[in-house]
């Protein structure tokens, strides 16, 4: 009885012995795993496209937020088929591994055509009038559009405006503006819609609307000579033909 309940024992240890072996084996292969995947997949490259309200590195900020965050292998598993899409001004942001050590973040930006000030906010609305976002920074190259009649705001409707085809011209303008790189502060339409476009101490009124391309871009190349100045540039009865342009000094 005795020599079995001692080779009970025996084996029992080597049981034991066995398993904390297969364990620390386990453990050691995990930690080189681990090891590996961190020594490896880190990232050093990050490319960023789309971005106009953020910079590369709060984008950067965003999307590798984490204890892991600039590691490809984590960030691949975070982001497969799932977009980012809870940021302010953004749509949808996409995370796509290039190499263990390089990825790219695709940002799609919501399209924003202006925004109109209530209770102390900045109300960002787009090409519809719908108001998408609501904030107390302003945001570069978007530009105020003030003369717009409503008497309330509701997030993610639209504008209580008498006629929602303005925003359609304040898409256009916004466009326009970006196209020929000028960065208006203000659009301000009157009771007739006629449109003026403030530049800093510079006023540029352009009409209602008519030859509206030809005229902004003939502002890209009016502006740099009335810096400094203060006044009313007058081209609401501009065409091809009559080429009527008018400075009016403050």
């Amino acid at each position: 009885m005795k020599n079995k309940k001692k080779q009970v024992k025996q084996k029992s240890g080597r049981k034991k012995i066995i398993l904390f072996f297969s364990i620390l084996f386990v453990f050691l292969l995990l930690v080189a795993v681990l090891l590996y995947i961190v020594g490896n997949y880190k990232i050093k490259n990050v490319y960023v496209d789309g971005n106009v309200h953020y910079t590369d590195e709060e984008i950067m900020d965003i999307v590798m937020a984490g204890p892991l965050g600039d590691n490809s292998l984590y960030l691949s598993l975070k982001y497969k088929k799932k977009g980012i899409d809870d940021v302010p001004f953004v749509q949808t942001m996409d995370v796509a591994i290039l190499s263990p050590d390089t990825i790219r973040i695709t940002v799609y930006e919501k399209s924003l055509a202006g925004y109109v000030e209530y209770l102390g906010n900045y109300m960002y609305f787009d090409k519809d009038g719908t108001i998408v976002e609501s904030s107390t920074n302003r945001t570069a190259g978007i530009p105020q559009v003030t003369g717009l009649s409503f008497d309330h705001v509701v997030m993610y409707e639209p504008l209580p405006v008498e006629d929602a085809q303005i925003f359609e011209t304040i898409l256009d303008m916004t466009q326009l503006l970006n196209k020929y790189s000028l960065s208006a502060d203000r659009l301000y339409f009157d009771p007739d819609k006629n449109m003026t476009i403030y530049f800093g101490n510079v006023k540029a009124a352009v009409g209602d609307g008519e030859n509206i391309d030809e005229k902004v871009m003939l502002l890209q190349s009016i502006m740099p000579d009335l810096e400094g100045k203060s006044g009313t540039l007058h081209l609401e009865s501009y065409t091809e033909d009559t080429k009527n342009i008018t400075f009016e000094p403050d």
